[in-house]
């Protein structure tokens, strides 16, 4: 840990917790997986753990999903599901992340506008407290939660891994069931800009074309939980034939039309 956070060690008191953490996460799996060979975490990571063991879990699920055993906070368990397929697609390290800030105006106008083709409503912040892999970030810092802070002693919420996610191709999608079971997913490709972000968290300034049309109509219509699983990369072919493989109706894989192509709720003279 020490070697990885680097100058970005910035919560050493911290680290011989969060090591212990991991090594009895890694010893469970072992118990546990009997004759599976893959194995994939959904955990619980707030509001309990924090006060139960005085740290946060991030660091330590980034840490694991960047050995090839992806981890979901919140107990998120198609988030889960959707990180294991992206990493067997990829063949590389995903993240989960909340999809549901925007990029404000200033920053759009001051780093995006002009520079590219993308309009502020194809811009969000993919964020989350701390759990992307260190090696798909632009910078790390081990940091503490600062919304669990806001409520609790700082010292119980140290264990983030913060920093800037790196710029590059993305696939952004999810896997999800609706309450009467019924598979729903979507697929977007995009990019995250090599824009500081200036905020907390793990967190990047990402881009998909006509993101906010998708969003209104596929994501917030169809019932989408926050969460977004990213492959750092653009495997939308395979995602989309993986979905159907495991039953997914084709009417019910979202994917960002483009412009021109309305979708079947979007008002026509709007």
């Amino acid at each position: 840990m020490e070697k990885e956070l680097g100058k970005g060690n910035k919560k050493p008191e911290i680290l011989a917790k969060l090591a212990q953490y991991e090594l009895t996460l890694l010893d469970w799996v072992e118990a546990h997986k009997g004759y599976r060979e893959f194995v994939a975490i959904a955990g619980k990571c707030w509001p309990a753990f924090q006060t139960q063991f005085g740290f946060v879990p991030c660091y330590v699920n980034s840490r694991l999903t960047g050995k090839g055993i992806p981890v979901s906070c919140e107990v998120d368990i198609y988030g889960c599901l959707s990180e294991f397929i992206g990493t067997v697609v990829s063949d590389d390290i995903v993240t989960l992340l909340d999809i549901n800030n925007s990029v404000p105006k200033d920053m759009y106008n001051s780093e995006i506008k002009g520079k590219t083709n993308y309009t502020l409503q194809d811009t969000f912040m993919g964020f989350h407290c701390g759990n992307t892999c260190s090696k798909k970030l632009a910078f790390c810092e081990m940091k503490y939660q600062k919304i669990m802070a806001r409520a609790l002693p700082i010292e119980v919420t140290n264990g983030t891994l913060e920093g800037d996610i790196a710029p590059g191709p993305i696939t952004f999608y999810r896997l999800q069931s609706t309450a009467d079971n019924i598979l729903r997913a979507y697929i977007a490709q995009g990019e995250v800009l090599p824009v500081a972000t200036r905020s907390f968290g793990s967190i990047g300034v990402f881009a998909i074309p006509e993101m906010g049309r998708f969003y209104r109509h596929w994501l917030i219509e169809k019932g989408f939980p926050h969460h977004g699983a990213v492959a750092f990369g653009h495997f939308g072919k395979a995602l989309f034939e993986v979905f159907k493989y495991i039953g997914v109706d084709v009417s019910e894989i979202g994917y960002n039309q483009p412009k021109g192509v309305r979708y079947p709720t979007e008002n026509p003279w709007r």
